[in-house]
């Protein structure tokens, strides 16, 4: 696949893709115990991990869905019934995030409020909030961008004090804590993402996470197209019952947002110790990444930093789900020189999850998002995942250093 990592016969590094994938003998066993089982509906492998990923998150219920997306679908939906919300009811979201943030709002015929992004972090903006609330605004969706929390503290006095709801979309952070407390069990519901290229990799996937057990049973529900409560079993973290004592009764407008046995396998196969084999090489190849880049800015002629890169904040840790990148003014090229530079050697790139300038949000003016039109402008990201060996960093840091070389004067 083109995110994936790859090597020449020869050991030659011609490839650093955004995300990877490598099955284990234990991701192995997991599935072929599926297999031999005949059963791939929701079963054993499915609660397992989801008893396991919640404790990890410091939350009493997780509920799997087929994607990240649908995850904070059946979140806001779960909500916005239990709350009686109405049509039209407001969501704030930030101007820099991926679209399925703002997407599931309209889905739940809701309207989403845009706030800035800070410069730091990438999250919104808790300055901006009080500004974006209104009468009929009901809850706040701040998200995690690229494997960092952004700051969770205001965003929950300015809820508390106005009696919204927060949903967190955490689809690209996981195992990272703010202030010592995890990301997904700071707010009302937290929304993972197992899609390829996030950190837990199940192909496709995703994972609510609360300690609220009435939005467990609806999002349960929901997930199972709309279900009646009365058919989940409370103490088995609301999971359907099975056939013999149930029937089809549905209470609900749900959906078939069900996940398969196979792919809970293959993200309870990378739960063990996910912080040593996951998070420590993705902080390793981040830290060598930012050493590596301010060490080619100290040899432009002007002395100026023509890249700057993400820097983790103190009272937080980070995931590093990908390794954002920001083309300085000071720059003697634009992003599209770099980012088609480094595409050409094999090392791929992102743009930063622009929001402004989507067909679908053309109504929005970039000049009120300053900071999220200058990510657009000038933001990228590159891998720093665990399938990246030592050599796969270097390749990456000596390109951006021959890209600088070709615009040096000396």
């Amino acid at each position: 696949m083109a995110n994936c990592l790859r090597k020449m016969r020869t050991n030659t590094i011609d490839h650093a893709g955004i995300g990877t994938f490598e099955t284990t003998p234990l991701i192995d066993k997991l599935i072929a115990d599926v297999l031999r089982s005949g059963r791939i509906s929701y079963g054993p492998m499915s609660r397992e991990f989801e008893e396991r990923f919640a404790a990890e998150h410091n939350c009493e219920y997780a509920i799997l869905s087929n994607s990240g997306t649908s995850s904070l679908q059946v979140a806001l939906q779960a909500m916005r019934d239990h709350l009686h919300w109405s049509p039209g009811d407001n969501v704030i979201v930030p101007a820099t995030t991926f679209v399925a943030t703002p997407n599931i709002v309209v889905h739940n015929n809701m309207r989403p409020r845009f706030v800035d992004v800070r410069k730091d972090d990438y999250g919104m903006d808790p300055a901006l909030i009080e500004a974006a609330i209104d009468s009929r605004t009901r809850a706040i969706i701040p998200v995690h961008l690229f494997g960092q929390p952004c700051d969770m503290d205001p965003i929950r006095e300015i809820a508390a004090a106005h009696q919204l709801r927060i949903i967190e979309d955490s689809c690209e952070t996981m195992f990272a804590k703010y202030k010592g407390e995890m990301v997904g069990s700071m707010g009302d519901v937290g929304a993972f993402s197992l899609y390829m290229a996030h950190i837990l990799v199940a192909g496709v996937g995703g994972v609510g996470t609360t300690n609220d057990p009435e939005l467990a049973a609806r999002m349960r529900s929901l997930v199972n197209h709309g279900l009646s409560l009365r058919n989940l079993n409370a103490g088995k973290n609301f999971a359907p019952q099975f056939m013999l004592g149930r029937n089809f009764e549905f209470e609900g407008h749900g959906h078939s947002f069900r996940i398969t046995e196979l792919e809970a396998a293959l993200a309870l196969g990378q739960m063990d110790d996910p912080y040593y084999n996951i998070l420590a090489p993705r902080r390793r190849n981040a830290r060598h990444l930012s050493t590596g880049i301010k060490n080619a800015n100290t040899f432009t002629d002007t002395g100026d930093e023509w890249l700057t890169t993400s820097t983790p904040i103190a009272d937080r840790t980070h995931a590093w789900m990908m390794f954002p990148v920001m083309v300085t003014d000071a720059a003697p090229f634009k992003k599209m020189d770099i980012t088609t530079y480094l595409n050409e050697q094999g090392i791929e790139t992102r743009d930063m999850l622009p929001i402004l300038g989507q067909p679908a949000y053309s109504y929005l003016d970039p000049s009120d998002f300053p900071v999220s039109a200058d990510i657009i402008e000038k933001g990228f990201y590159i891998g720093c995942h665990q399938g990246l060996t030592p050599d796969h960093v270097s390749y990456m840091v000596q390109h951006i250093e021959r890209f600088y070389n070709g615009y040096q004067t000396n």
